[in-house]
């Protein structure tokens, strides 16, 4: 007797060997990247169109992609919305980590807006604690750290200049995205990843119409493909990140966002031919060293467990 397809594939994933958290590592570094080449568009986007502008026109075409492809693969039942109140939260987070995240996009060169919101594992992690009730030991807590040292490194910072305004933007970006996973890893068992975009896809889309009035330009039809791209491009990424955190705890997930550094350089070779210089080499690797470390502790641990 065969076994259909949805049951095999259900039996293939109860005896995988990976556990929720390296799932979840996993998905978090494959929506790292895809997210990194969606920045780099967006940030592209922004030297001819307003904030809002590129959040309405990019909304309106992830919202159109959600919905074909409910209705055409008949997926509509997982667009329901049983948490309206996390889902609501959740809206709004998205809402204003988009705004400073790309305004800071469009006033810093994409590598420092990138690094300021690597902050945003460190203080994702910390609220876990208090908030989630999630266990994080000395050895994640120095893991992390040594990530957030490499990432310094690859940036080289001077260390004697000010911070400038515009790097409170993505400093914002990152605590309001902190909140922001906080509440998607509480909607893990009753929301699908699905209906948690394409409520928050809503919430940034409305803002950005809303915008309308204060800041548009004229369209130019020949962009309508980067919009399309990036529209795809961030609801892939949105989705992975989502999933990431529904599959593992926060406080293990959330530090392979590092990984989005790497990502970048990789991009920059295969696209621009940009080589990258030592430091570059040096803090990559820190970053890669923390991430098989959790690797190898949560494999540890569950070792034990078993």
């Amino acid at each position: 007797m065969s076994v259909p397809l949805r049951g095999r594939i259900i039996v293939t994933m109860a005896k995988s060997p990976l556990s929720p958290d390296l799932k979840g590592a996993f998905l978090m570094i494959a929506g790292t990247g895809v997210l990194s080449l969606n920045d780099g568009i967006a940030k592209w986007l922004t030297e001819a169109y307003p904030v809002g502008q590129i959040m309405a026109i990019r909304g309106t075409f992830v919202i159109a992609m959600i919905l074909v492809w409910a209705v055409a693969f008949r997926r509509t039942s997982l667009l329901r919305v049983r948490d309206w109140r996390n889902q609501s939260y959740r809206a709004v987070l998205m809402m204003l980590s988009t705004i400073a995240f790309i305004t800071g996009l469009s006033l810093l060169p994409l590598a420092t807006a990138i690094s300021i919101t690597f902050a945003g594992p460190l203080i994702t992690t910390a609220l876990a604690i208090p908030l989630l009730g999630e266990m994080v030991g000395w050895r994640r807590w120095s893991a992390i750290l040594i990530g957030f040292v490499g990432v310094l490194i690859m940036l080289r910072p001077s260390g004697n200049s000010a911070i400038e305004y515009a790097a409170l933007l993505p400093i914002a970006a990152a605590m309001v995205g902190a909140f922001r996973d906080i509440v998607t890893r509480k909607m893990r068992s009753g929301e699908t990843p699905v209906a948690i975009l394409l409520i928050s896809t809503i919430a940034v889309t409305i803002y950005g119409y809303a915008s309308a009035s204060f800041a548009w330009v004229p369209f130019d039809w020949s962009d309508i493909w980067f919009f399309a791209l990036t529209a795809a491009l961030m609801a892939v990424a949105q989705l992975l990140t989502i999933e990431a955190f529904h599959q593992g705890t926060i406080g293990f997930v959330a530090p392979f966002k590092y990984t989005s550094m790497i990502w970048a350089v990789l991009i920059g070779i295969v696209v621009w031919g940009e080589m990258p210089g030592l430091s570059i080499y040096l803090g990559s690797a820190l970053v890669i060293a923390s991430g098989f470390y959790i690797l190898r502790r949560e494999a540890a641990l569950r070792a034990n467990r078993e």
